[in-house]
């Protein structure tokens, strides 16, 4: 799925009182922002357009400290150049510190637009930075309303501007909310999906995750040190051990105040929507999000698919049959589906690892972009019946490049496509860059049909495969093995958790076959809302 454009990652590490811990660094607590880098480097897969970091220090004048900067993490901490990195180690170094890394589904790809966000004040308690991963389907409603009550104005045209503001608000007077109460205020307003990490300049910390969990958080918390990241890999690689890991429940918020550590609720919970998309395709294959393995969830959507291959019986299985995954989130997929057929599983396309992630980098030129980052291995492909397992196929950008590479410079016989997901039939309003109906593989040729066998020809057709065949809806709670009431699967039902998120899908529907609607369908929420 190397044409669909990925979301963002938080993290937050913090020295707690008490003796220097293990895992901390050797310089004590006043360093574990050395800490912050290395976890940004395990959520790199979240995005890469942009990364920062925020650290506390009560030793020196600048007590919240923000760098950041477009480009990847190695490149914004200058990893590769040790005297640099270790002169910006020091220079941020501090008992607490957040991250983030971006990929833009809201707003622009510049410096200005990379986080986290600081807010200076002479108030230490309202001096704070934070980092958010997610979107807010009601973005527009709230930007409209914020400019219409006095002389506002908003710098950045992104919702992560619109939470600070909030947040700002809350503080603001001689209101001295406790953290927690502050995030219940602010949630009220809020329609969509967050993960939310914030530092204030007195050193208190605050992680929240959205009352229906649709973006993932984890945190550990072991001796005086704790940490917390979107992904568990994070933490699994700074040494916590697996059980002190744990995903923060929805709608509960993290604080760490004076030194004190807190969990409770900030908003009621009336179930989860946790994105699926996380174990199919955007986690990190090593993490364990919410109670269930990503690497599991993979292996079990590839055994669906040998079942389903099993059932159907159409293709021919001989010695000349292979399986060959699309790198690298399909591998596990691909492994179990030829593991399960008794034929083997081959890397007939190799990534070039120097050719940058397609899906996260803006821009035009997709399909020229996947052509210089797969070779297909003759050696591999020539004369083969090829079983392609891809992860899903939302634009068709790299799947028809794909197609034809594999057909023409790897000599495959036969191209057989098998998705280990259901056809991608709607936009994502919580965080997916994926916002018109237009811009979607499926819907164009569906036309309203069914996922029978005649529009899955079609659609073979269309791509130059042999034929295509999708997982069915209900394979996809089998494999993470949650009931599908856990689960946003808005994108392939067209059934959304929250109410302008199901809004949006109508204007989106609404805009099918216009041309002229601009890129995201939330970017024309205000005006087609409220000129009614």
């Amino acid at each position: 799925m190397s044409d669909l454009f990925h979301e963002c990652g938080i993290a937050a590490v913090c020295h707690l009182p008490g003796d220097s811990h293990p895992l901390a660094p050797e310089g004590g607590p006043d360093e574990v922002s050395r800490l912050l880098p290395r976890m940004l480097l395990d959520i790199q897969n979240r995005g890469q357009l942009a990364a920062g970091m925020t650290s506390y220090n009560p030793g020196r004048d600048q007590l919240l400290e923000t760098h950041k900067d477009i480009g990847s993490v190695s490149e914004v901490f200058r990893l590769s150049h040790k005297g640099k990195a270790e002169s910006l180690m020091k220079q941020y170094a501090g008992r607490a510190a957040i991250g983030h890394v971006r990929y833009a589904t809201c707003g622009e790809d510049d410096r200005n637009y990379a986080q986290p966000f600081e807010r200076t004040h002479i108030e230490k308690r309202k001096w704070f930075a934070f980092g958010f991963n997610g979107q807010l389907a009601n973005y527009q409603d709230l930007k409209a309303k914020l400019l219409a009550d006095c002389d506002y104005h908003l710098a950045r045209d992104n919702d992560t501007e619109m939470i600070l503001h909030e947040i700002s608000r809350e503080l603001s007077g001689d209101r001295r909310p406790r953290l927690v109460e502050m995030m219940r205020n602010i949630s009220k307003k809020f329609d969509g999906a967050y993960s939310l990490v914030m530092l204030n300049a007195q050193g208190d910390l605050l992680l929240a995750r959205d009352p229906l969990g649709i973006k993932p958080l984890c945190w550990a918390k072991e001796g005086t040190l704790f940490a917390a990241a979107s992904e568990s890999v994070a933490l699994l690689n700074l040494g916590f051990r697996p059980e002190s890991i744990k995903s923060l429940q929805p709608g509960y918020a993290i604080t760490i105040t004076q030194g004190k550590m807190e969990i409770e609720p900030f908003a009621e919970s009336t179930g989860s929507s946790h994105c699926f998309f996380e174990w199919i395709y955007f986690a990190n294959v090593a993490s364990t999000l919410d109670g269930r393995s990503v690497y599991l969830s993979r292996t079990a959507l590839g055994e669906e698919l040998a079942r389903l291959e099993v059932e159907s019986g159409r293709v021919p299985i001989d010695e000349d049959t292979i399986v060959v995954p699309v790198p690298d989130t399909s591998k596990a997929a691909a492994d179990a589906m030829a593991h399960k057929l008794g034929i083997p599983s081959r890397e007939g396309l190799i990534r070039n690892r120097y050719s940058g992630r397609t899906f996260i980098e803006g821009g035009a030129g997709r399909s020229k972009k996947a052509e210089t980052k797969y070779t297909p291995l003759r050696e591999v492909l020539e004369g083969k019946r090829v079983f392609l397992v891809e992860d899903s196929i939302v634009r068709s950008t790299t799947m028809r490049v794909l197609l034809k590479r594999i057909r023409d410079a790897g000599g495959a016989k036969e191209i057989h496509v098998r998705v280990a997901c259901p056809p991608i039939v709607a936009p994502c309003f919580y965080g997916i860059d994926m916002s018109t109906v237009d811009e979607l593989f499926a819907p164009r040729i569906m036309r309203g049909r069914g996922l029978t066998d005649e529009v899955q020809a079609e659609m073979a057709d269309i791509l130059g495969a042999n034929s295509l065949r999708y997982l069915p809806v209900e394979s996809i709670a089998r494999a993470i093995k949650k009931e599908p009431s856990q689960l946003c699967q808005a994108c392939i039902t067209g059934k959304y958790p929250t109410p302008f998120g199901q809004e949006l899908y109508q204007i989106a529907l609404n805009n099918v076959g216009k041309g002229e609607c601009p890129s995201r369908t939330y970017e024309v929420q205000h005006s087609l809302t409220f000129a009614e």
